[in-house]
């Protein structure tokens, strides 16, 4: 008999309601930690999260809580799904560190210290090392929810905090591998999004299929080329949350990354796009941070770098594309 865990999940987004869901699904006792108060009295009153992840009626063993201390508060698993520009100020508030395994749902890098999610986690929280996690891969929050086939990886230095996980999470929807490059995971869940930009912005430029395809594919050459900077571990660039989680944000209609990327295709301001977007796309910032960074590392980064230029400094995506295409001829290779 599968065992059963008490957890909390602290974020209301479309990612932290569906893992709630899911985890509530697998017959944990789940709890939910939303800011927004009128988003809590919804979801008590309806179970359903209308603002983002409209349509899916939400398990009954989830309760709600807008009390972040209480929602912790003897939990084996503490779930963090704070987009990356708003984590650290939700962890300013937790006086108390968690006393279970830690896992990390964010997907982006901080601006101001190119941390990733469960470094800020360990460095807000002074959470152990060996019960810290991060999960990612190909996911997107609706098809999570709606319960349908998906794989993922969980990434911890600790073999048994990772098994922990992969048994609270995994079901016969959802299938969870594990890993012990945290670094490696978290780094290409961040920059697939930078490409997914990149992608958006070929199609809604109507380059073309090819166009897509190399993109991708070149766009992967970028995160082993920083990846391995870092120490990331080859294999990672070609799993479920390196390669599986760039063609799925690159592709996919659900991608919030891309529908930026077509947006600024057809000339709207970032600004107005930010504005009118209800989930953050990570890759805004997470483009800023990478870019700043890789200059001071001197490691080349051609794509991120014309997506920078787009969205921080006016350039025309027309002629980003020119930009890229006229760079010096070189041999195609690999640092696998």
């Amino acid at each position: 008999m599968k065992k059963t865990y008490r957890i909390a999940v602290i974020g209301g987004g479309s990612w932290g309601t569906a893992i709630a869901h899911l985890l509530a699904s697998n017959g944990h006792d789940t709890t939910l930690w939303v800011r927004n108060r009128e988003l809590l009295k919804v979801l008590e009153e309806k179970r359903e999260n209308i603002l983002y992840l409209k349509g899916i009626r939400l398990n009954s063993r989830i309760t709600f809580s807008n009390d972040i201390e209480s929602s912790m508060e003897n939990r084996d698993i503490v779930t963090f799904a704070i987009p990356v520009s708003f984590l650290r100020g939700v962890l300013r508030g937790i006086k108390k560190k968690p006393e279970g395994i830690v896992v990390s749902l964010s997907k982006g890098i901080e601006i101001e210290t190119f941390l990733t999610p469960s470094e800020i986690i360990k460095e807000s929280l002074g959470v152990d090392e060996c019960n810290l996690t991060a999960l990612s891969g190909p996911n997107f929050a609706k098809e999570v929810a709606q319960l349908l086939p998906t794989a993922t990886v969980v990434a911890s230095k600790n073999k048994d905090s990772a098994k922990t996980i992969q048994d609270a999470f995994s079901s016969s929807t959802f299938r969870v591998y594990t890993t012990d490059d945290v670094r490696g995971v978290e780094l290409c869940g961040a920059m697939k999004n930078i490409v997914a930009i990149a992608s958006g912005i070929s199609d809604g430029l109507k380059l073309g299929l090819n166009a897509r395809a190399s993109l991708i594919t070149r766009g992967l050459a970028e995160i082993v080329r920083l990846g391995k900077r870092f120490g990331a571990k080859s294999e990672t660039f070609m799993g479920l949350a390196g390669v599986g989680d760039l063609i799925l944000t690159c592709t996919g209609n659900l991608s919030r990354n891309r529908s930026v990327g077509l947006r600024l295709a057809q000339g709207e301001a970032i600004e107005t796009i930010l504005k009118s977007s209800k989930m953050i796309p990570e890759g805004v910032s997470t483009v800023r941070a990478v870019y700043e960074y890789s200059k001071k590392i001197s490691v080349e980064l051609p794509i991120t770098q014309e997506v920078y230029k787009i969205i921080y400094e006016g350039k025309s995506a027309k002629e980003a594309v020119k930009s890229l295409m006229n760079r010096p001829l070189k041999e195609e290779y690999y640092l696998l």
